[in-house]
Parts: structure tokens; sequence; C-alpha cells
């Protein structure tokens, strides 16, 4: 396949524009406060008269924690959500390897990438049914969405040095981040004027991601190919698929450089899949957000243009990252990012008021789409000569969702011990500071003067 080849690329970048909905509609926006709203109406129906002596009940006791039934056991809300999470994450983080290999064996990989892509896009359309009497159900379909976007991801992001010469993975990468901040606020301003304008059910919303996904999915599938290196099909794939995966396995204990900046990957960026999968409970719950004159309950509208304000600046970030890496190098870069994410961190630990979490979402919008494009187009750029990219690209994936696991748990953890969820915060910060540090200790490459200009993102943060 032609490397450069610009059909291809914009084919390749639409996934991020089809994809993201489901991280700003179903992760961060509308569906974390459907879900808060449905599961604290119903623990206000069954611990309370009303929602006025719920209201009195919190102003004695800020800290009273709202409870569901799952499967018989009594949790707080959040804690369940970060809990299930964590089980679609583990789930994911075993899958993409034993199957990367199997799809680098077969020529799989758009394959693949289409079974979970409409998995993840059909089990969000089946949030339209979520109901608290049903939780168990609702939160299996929470549990699938994951498991497809995030599997999904594996086999796309493989693509990219596939497409693209490595100096022009930072710039592709970047653009298709942007792509998709813009493409999924895209949807979220719909959803809202469904949703305040039309007074439509919320639970439309859901489908309307899974039918965007699906659709604007197409534009990528009609121009990827599915066998970049014309592998022959052979019996015995599986057990084949995963020699494969072995083989890749060794090749990549060797590198250096490459083990290190996953190590460093898994911390920092366990912190900011845990920012981006937790915010809007943490605002929901910490946030003292001004009091809806007809409903009597807390306005979510301040948390919406809050999440609209970290999309639109998460695409200018992702650019800013990408041309700030070309004089500072991408490690450097990425080492400048993480610490301003460890700011944000301590900030979070102390803010209360809604122009205080203005400011605190204009800053992750900054930093979050440039740390994950970069990251992206950084282990890219890393990687040697090879076919094997969807088994590689399994390993970054597995790294960073064992990291989600870890992050996600820690949160609810930290929040059940503690009894409020502002502690989890503390845990987030620990993730980024230990990030951080290693970035230090990614190795300077070594080689000719013409390799070092060619990949600058092999300059570690201490040259």
């Amino acid at each position: 396949m032609e490397k450069g080849n610009k059909k291809i690329i914009r084919g390749w970048v639409m996934y991020d524009w089809a994809n993201s909905v489901y991280n700003l509609v179903i992760s961060s926006a509308i569906f974390p406060i459907f879900y808060d709203n449905i599961t604290t109406n119903q623990f206000v129906e069954k611990n309370f008269e009303n929602r006025e002596a719920y209201d009195a009940a919190v102003l004695k006791n800020p800290d009273l924690t709202v409870t569901v039934d799952f499967f018989g056991m009594e949790m707080s809300n959040s804690v369940l959500m970060s809990f299930v999470l964590s089980a679609s994450f583990l789930v994911v983080s075993f899958l993409s390897p034993m199957l990367s290999g199997i799809a680098d064996f077969s020529g799989s990989k758009k394959r693949f990438m289409q079974f979970f892509c409409y998995l993840g896009a059909l089990s969000c359309m089946t949030l339209y049914w979520f109901h608290a009497d049903h939780l168990e159900l609702g939160m299996l379909s929470i549990f699938l969405a994951s498991i497809g976007f995030w599997n999904s991801l594996v086999f796309y992001n493989a693509y990219l040095p596939e497409i693209a010469e490595p100096k022009d993975h930072d710039k592709i990468s970047a653009r298709g981040f942007s792509l998709g901040y813009f493409g999924a606020m895209i949807l979220l301003v719909l959803c809202l004027v469904w949703i305040q304008v039309f007074d439509g059910d919320v639970r439309w919303c859901f489908v309307g991601v899974g039918v965007w996904w699906l659709g604007f999915s197409q534009l990528t599938y009609r121009v990827l190919p599915n066998n970049v290196y014309q592998k022959k099909k052979e019996p015995g794939v599986i057990w084949k698929g995963f020699r494969e995966l072995k083989s890749v396995f060794q090749e990549f204990r060797k590198i250096t450089r490459l083990k290190r900046f996953l190590l460093a990957f898994f911390f920092y960026n366990t912190g900011v899949q845990t920012v981006m999968l937790m915010a809007t409970l943490f605002a929901k719950k910490e946030i003292l957000w001004p009091i809806d004159d007809a409903t009597g309950k807390p306005d979510d509208s301040g948390l919406i243009i809050a999440i609209l304000l970290i999309q639109i600046l998460g695409a200018v970030g992702a650019f800013t990252m990408s041309r700030l890496s070309k004089y500072m190098g991408n490690i450097k870069t990425l080492g400048l990012s993480v610490s301003i994410w460890i700011l944000i961190c301590a900030a979070a630990y102390l803010v209360t008021t809604p122009v205080q979490f203005y400011l605190l979402a204009s800053a992750v919008g900054l930093v979050m789409g440039g740390v994950q494009a970069l990251s992206r187009s950084t282990y890219s750029k890393m990687l040697p000569e090879t076919k094997d990219h969807a088994s590689y690209f399994s390993f970054f994936d597995s790294s960073e969702k064992i990291g989600i696991v870890v992050g996600t748990l820690s949160f609810g953890v930290f929040e059940a011990i503690f009894g409020s969820i502002r502690y989890s915060v503390i845990a987030v910060a620990i993730f980024f500071i230990i990030g951080f540090i290693l970035l230090f200790f990614i190795p300077k490459m070594t080689g000719n003067k013409n390799e070092d200009e060619d990949d600058d993102v092999h300059v570690s943060v201490l040259s």
C-alpha cells in the first residue's frame, strides 16, 4: 500500500470523527448525567418521603452517598460505574493481544475493527432501554459498548504506521483527534437541542450515537485495505496467531526505548483516561451548581458547557502539541503536558464553584487531546520495521486498558475508603507523578545525525 495516500489518510482520520461520539456522549457528557439522575431519583424514592427531604439530608450531611442495588449488593452509583468500566477494560486488555496476533497472521485487521465497531455502536443503541429497576441489564450495555469502542481502536491505531511515513505521524494523529473532538461536539449540540428545545427523550441520544458511529465509519471502511501485506489464508490461524504474537513480544522485549516509553505511558495515561471517564461524576457530586428554579435540582447546563469547552480546547491542544513537538521533541512535549496534568489534579482537589471548574476544564481541554494524539504517534514512530503492527499496538492498547482498570478501581476504592469522591483525585495525581518521572528514563536514540533529525521522538527529557 502506498504510504501518504491522501484518500486513505482522510478515510482513516474519519474513524476518529465516527467513534468519538461514544467518548463524549456516552462516557463523558449525556449518559453520566442521565445515569446519576435516574439512580439518584431511585435512591430518593426508596429512602425519603420526597426530594425536599433528600435535599435537607444532603445539607446536614454533604457526604451522603447515593447507593444502588446491583445483584443484591449495595454500593455507590459512581463506584458501580467505575467497577463496570474496570471490568470491561480488563476484558479488552486480554482480548486485544490475542486477537491482534490472529489479525496480523491472517491479514484481517479491518474485519476485527468492523466487528468491534458494530458491537460498540449497537450496544449504545440498547441504552435506550436503560432503567434503574433493571440496572444489571443496563450496565451490560455499558460493558459491551466499552469493549467495542476500545477494542476497535487497537486495529484502527495499527494502520497509522502503514498509511503514513514517521515524519507525518504526529500531524495525522493530531488531525484525527481534532476531527473527533469537533464531530462529537456537533452531535452533543444536536442532543442538547433535542433535549432542551424539543423536550425530547434523552434516550434517543444514545441511539443517535450508535447511528452516527455506524454511519460515518463506513467512510473509513470504504478506503482502508483489509490485507495490506497480502497474507494467505492458512489452517490453524488461532494457534499461529498466538505464535505470531509471541514472536513480536520477543522482539518488543529487546527494544529498551519502546519498553520504557510504554511503562511511562501506562502511568500517565492511567491518569488521563481516569479523568476522562470519571470527571463528570466528580463534577456532579463536588461542584456547587446553581439550583434550577423549575425543577428544584442542580442545573446540569453548566456541566455541559464545561464539557463543550473541553472539546473545543481539546482540538486546539492536539494541534498545539503536534506543532510544539517539532521544536521540543515528542518526549519533552509529553513531559510538559504531564506536568500540567499534575497541577490540574492539585487544583481539582480544591475546586468547589462552577467558575473554578470552568477554568479547570479549560486546562484539561488544552492537554487532553495533545497528550493522547502525541502518545499514539510517539509509539508509532518508535516501532521497528515490521508487518505486525496490530500486535505491536496491542501492547500499547493493553497497557492503556490495564492502566484504566487500575485507575478506575483506584478511583472507586479511594471513594469507598474515604467516603468522598474528592479523595480519588489524589490517586489520579499519583499516576501522573510516576509517569512524569519515568519519562526521564527513556534513552536518547543512538545512531547517525540524520536518524536523530528525522525521528526526534528519541530525544529524552534529560537531553
